[in-house]
């Protein structure tokens, strides 16, 4: 008996048999394909950051043409404040006066990129930029850029007050003596990319 062959345009019994089996086949695998393709997605997925992380990660860039000496920008990055401060020759010079009565003046205990590692913990000396975060608890010291005011004494000659507290911070964010915070406000990592623009998040300081 020999196998059934189409020799005339006539299909057999047999040819109908195959054809089915490879359809079957042919619809098997491409679910499988389909149903491995699915619980893939989901896998890779979770490995991909999600765009919360990313944008708390990504570097910040605060344009500051317009910042006034005794002004201050603010941006978030990595869910933290950062403040951004124009300093005048005056300010700059009382930085100086209130050394003596500083905890940590050469920020030998404190936090901040070895290019911020200066007399006024900056890239540039007219512009300060600090986490607006007390190192003492976490709270927002305000910026009191004000010359001996009433509340804060006749050796108080600008800074930073937090009110939790009473801790306060010279505007070099350098803490002073006999407060509660440990160190001076932390220095983030960031770097000039132009003469106005600042970007927080990138650790090379200069452009």
């Amino acid at each position: 008996m020999t196998d059934a062959v189409t020799t005339d345009g006539v299909t057999t019994d047999e040819d109908l048999d195959e054809s089915r089996r490879r359809f079957l086949g042919i619809a098997t695998g491409a679910t499988g394909a389909v149903a491995a393709g699915l619980l893939a997605v989901p896998f890779l997925g979770s490995l991909k950051p999600s765009a919360r992380a990313q944008a708390l990660g990504a570097p910040v860039q605060i344009n500051i043409e317009s910042l006034q000496p005794g002004q201050v920008a603010r941006a978030q990055w990595r869910g933290r404040t950062v403040y951004v401060v124009r300093r005048d020759e005056a300010m700059l010079e009382r930085v100086k006066q209130m050394e003596p009565q500083l905890s940590d003046p050469e920020s030998k205990a404190s936090d901040q990129p070895e290019y911020a590692l200066n007399e006024f913990r900056s890239v540039k000396p007219e512009v300060l930029v600090v986490f607006g975060q007390c190192t003492h608890l976490g709270c927002a010291p305000a910026p009191r850029f004000d010359v001996q005011p009433a509340d804060l004494g006749s050796e108080w000659f600008g800074g930073f007050f937090c009110a939790c507290h009473g801790s306060k911070f010279d505007m070099a964010g350098r803490v002073l003596a006999g407060v509660p915070a440990p160190k001076n406000l932390e220095i983030p990592p960031y770097r000039f990319v132009g003469e106005s623009v600042i970007e927080v998040g990138t650790d090379t300081g200069a452009a």
